[in-house]
């Protein structure tokens, strides 16, 4: 049998196929997806996808249910049926397809993509797709893109609905970016399609279809809130009482906790969560819980986080180590405050997977006293950590020195 006729014949042996279409309907469908359109004995999607399919639908139209059920289960208690799943242009960039695959077997479904709306854009405006930042903001937060905000670079953004691009107008006039040439694309590949142009903080379209993607060229104004790709951020980028690990202290100690891609860290006694902040920086696959048993701090931990456009840190207000009961195991820890409670550190190291850092710093001598014994007891690595800054001594200048900071890293083995 002939490779392609081998795979034609896999393909009609799996269950379930999805679809990816776009405006112009079945016209952007090739031979195959047409097929498993027709042939398909329940087709589900959007309302306007099953629309833009209907002249080949030959089985029951199933729109998706309110609220979206994201266990799929109307899709999977029909295993075995001839099943499709219509979804917009690329089913696995944000869309369907990355849902459906935590509930089915890559081997029990086949997929018909489309252009997705990063690649149309692109196309539409000549701009080589590797060299653009992309986001989606479609039922996620606007301030997901805060980190893409760089003079000079170019963003697409998916957006949730027709309000979208007037509110990231507002949020980039709010963060400095106002001079940010905004293109709304409309309806793409459709009848409708429509591309226009404004600065962000002259935005005043009130007509613009559901169905939009954005793209921006950032310019910056001389206030503009940049966050800048290292460790060790300014200090009055963030709020905070005061409590907060200082930028110097901050970068030494991000570089202890060595972020992997995708991992989790724990930090204990948070305090402005910047530790939680810059860790998440360092890759949108990253997660942090926050524990800080303030009230006060925790909100603060929260704000900071939005303003620094990573909204997932999860902040728990309670104290630890009772806080740290059914978290999920870290794959690092960072104790910054509170570690002197009895429990803490034990707490930690036995959640901590193998192979996991813990960093812990100590301004106090109560809690440098608790470092040396776990150090004698563990090992690990101790350093001490002195910084001074130039301050005014009368009409001359001198070095003042800040209060020194006790660090201890240790690996955790297998």
């Amino acid at each position: 049998m002939p490779p392609e006729s081998a795979e034609r014949a896999l393909n009609q042996s799996r269950w379930l196929s999805i679809v990816g279409i776009g405006e112009e309907g079945l016209k952007g469908l090739g031979e195959d997806a047409r097929a498993a359109v027709s042939s398909a004995s329940v087709v589900f999607g959007g309302r306007r996808h099953l629309e833009l399919a209907a002249a080949a639908i030959s089985g029951e139209a199933r729109p998706w249910p309110t609220p979206f059920d994201a266990a799929m289960l109307d899709v999977v208690t029909l295993r075995g049926q001839k099943v499709c799943v219509l979804a917009s242009g690329d089913p696995f960039l944000f869309g369907v397809g990355a849902t459906l695959s935590r509930h089915v077997p890559a081997e029990e479904f086949v997929t018909y993509p489309a252009p997705s709306a990063f690649s149309l854009v692109a196309s539409r405006l000549g701009w080589p797709l590797q060299e653009i930042e992309t986001v989606s903001l479609h039922g996620r937060p606007l301030d997901l893109i805060r980190p893409l905000l760089h003079p000079g670079r170019r963003i697409i953004a998916l957006t949730s609905d027709e309000k979208g691009p007037a509110e990231l107008a507002a949020l980039l006039t709010k963060a400095g970016f106002g001079r940010s040439r905004m293109t709304v694309l409309e309806a793409l590949g459709g009848e409708t399609e429509r591309v226009r142009s404004a600065r962000a903080n002259e935005f005043a379209w009130q007509d613009i279809n559901v169905l939009n993607v954005v793209a921006v060229e950032v310019a910056a104004e001389a206030d503009a809130r940049i966050l800048p790709r290292a460790f060790g951020l300014d200090d009055a980028l963030f709020e905070h009482d005061g409590q907060i690990t200082k930028r110097e202290v901050r970068a030494l100690t991000l570089s202890a906790l060595a972020p992997r891609r995708g991992e989790l860290l724990w930090d204990i006694g948070a305090g402005s969560g910047s530790i939680s902040i810059e860790w998440m920086l360092a890759d949108p696959s990253m997660r942090a819980i926050a524990i800080e048993a303030n009230a006060e701090r925790a909100a603060r931990a929260e704000r900071n986080a939005s303003a620094f456009g990573v909204p997932g840190l999860h902040v728990v207000e309670r104290k630890a180590p009772d806080a740290l009961n059914g978290l999920p195991a870290p794959d690092a820890v960072f104790i910054g405050g509170g570690g002197s409670e009895s429990g803490v550190l034990d707490a930690a190291i036995g959640s901590l997977k193998p192979g996991g850092r813990l960093v812990a710093n100590a301004v106090t001598l109560e809690m440098e006293t608790v470092l040396l014994g776990i150090h004698a007891r563990l090992g690990g690595n101790l350093i001490r950590i002195d910084v001074s800054r130039v301050a005014p001594i009368g009409a001359m200048h001198g070095w003042k020195p800040a209060m020194p900071v006790t660090q201890w890293t240790w690996i955790k083995q297998g």
